[in-house]
C-alpha cells in the first residue's frame, strides 16, 4: 500500500502548472501528482474522480474563483494548499482554514515548508472541521473561529472567548475565556491583522492585543487594563484616549 501524498494542481496557466509540478518533484517523493487540471470545473471533476489527498489550488482563475470550490462538496476530504499571486482578503480569509498559502513566484523553502505543515495537519484529521470553518470565513468575511495546535492535536476556538493575546519575541499566547492558553509561532502583527474587521479587539500596547468586550476595569495612573480572567494587560500611553472611546462606545 502507498504511503505516497496524492495530490491535484488547478491553475489556470499552464506555465504555473508546471513550475510548482517540477518544484515538487525536486523537493519531495513523497508527493505523487495525480493530474494537473486548467480550471475550478475540471479540478472539481479530478477531484470527485481521484479522491486526492492534497489539492494545490490557485485563487484567480475565470469563471469560477478557486475559493468557490466549497460550493461544489457537501464535505471535503482532503486538504486545500492555495497558491495565488494575491495577498489581500482572500488570503487573510483562508489562513485559518487551509493548510497553507503560498505567494507566487514560489520557492523551494516555502513550498517545503508547505508540505511539512501538510504532513503535521494530516496526523490530525481535521480537513472536516476546517471546512466548517472556511464556509463561515467566506459567508461572514469576519473570522469567527480559529484552528489551534495543542499537544492532543488541532482544536477549534471561538474568536468571541478570546480575552486577550500576549506577545512574547517570536510567539503569541492566546488567552481564552475558559481559562485555557494556546502559543502560536505567531507575533502580534499576525493577529492585528487578522481581526482587522473584528471591532471587539483593541491593539493596547505593543505586546498586547485584547478583546474589549472581556474588560473589567483599567487604572489611569497605571495605565493598565484589568481583565474578566484577572490578566492586567499594558496600556499604551499613546493609545489611552483610543481606548477609552472604544470602551465607551
Amino acid at each position: 500500500m502507498s504511503n505516497k501524498i496524492r495530490a491535484i494542481i488547478i491553475d489556470d496557466e499552464e506555465s504555473a502548472r508546471h513550475i510548482l509540478g517540477s518544484l515538487l518533484a525536486r523537493i519531495s517523493h513523497d508527493i505523487e501528482i495525480i493530474t494537473k487540471c486548467s480550471n475550478l470545473e475540471e479540478g472539481v471533476i479530478s477531484i470527485k474522480a481521484f479522491k486526492p489527498d492534497l489539492v494545490f489550488l490557485d485563487i484567480e482563475m475565470p469563471q469560477y474563483a478557486g475559493y468557490e470550490i466549497t460550493s461544489f462538496f457537501d464535505k471535503m476530504n482532503f486538504e486545500i494548499i492555495f497558491v495565488t499571486a494575491y495577498d489581500h482578503y482572500a488570503v487573510k480569509a483562508f489562513e485559518v482554514a487551509a493548510v497553507d498559502y503560498i505567494l507566487k513566484p514560489i520557492s523551494i523553502d516555502r513550498l517545503t515548508e508547505s508540505i511539512e505543515k501538510y504532513k503535521r495537519k494530516a496526523k490530525n484529521n481535521v480537513a472536516a472541521l476546517n471546512y466548517q470553518t472556511m464556509m463561515e470565513t467566506l459567508e461572514s468575511n469576519t473570522i469567527s473561529k480559529l484552528v489551534v495546535p495543542t499537544i492532543k492535536g488541532q482544536k477549534v476556538i471561538f474568536i468571541k472567548d478570546i480575552v486577550s493575546i500576549e506577545a512574547s519575541r517570536a510567539y503569541c499566547t492566546i488567552h481564552a475565556y475558559n481559562g485555557e492558553s494556546y502559543i502560536l509561532s505567531k507575533n502580534l502583527k499576525h493577529f492585528e491583522t487578522l481581526f482587522a474587521e473584528n471591532s471587539l479587539f483593541f491593539r493596547c500596547h505593543k505586546s498586547w492585543i485584547i478583546n474589549t468586550q472581556h474588560v473589567d476595569s483599567y487604572s489611569k495612573s497605571e495605565l493598565s487594563i484589568s481583565l474578566i480572567n484577572g490578566q492586567k494587560a499594558k496600556l499604551s500611553k499613546y493609545k489611552k484616549a483610543e481606548f477609552e472611546f472604544v470602551v465607551s462606545h
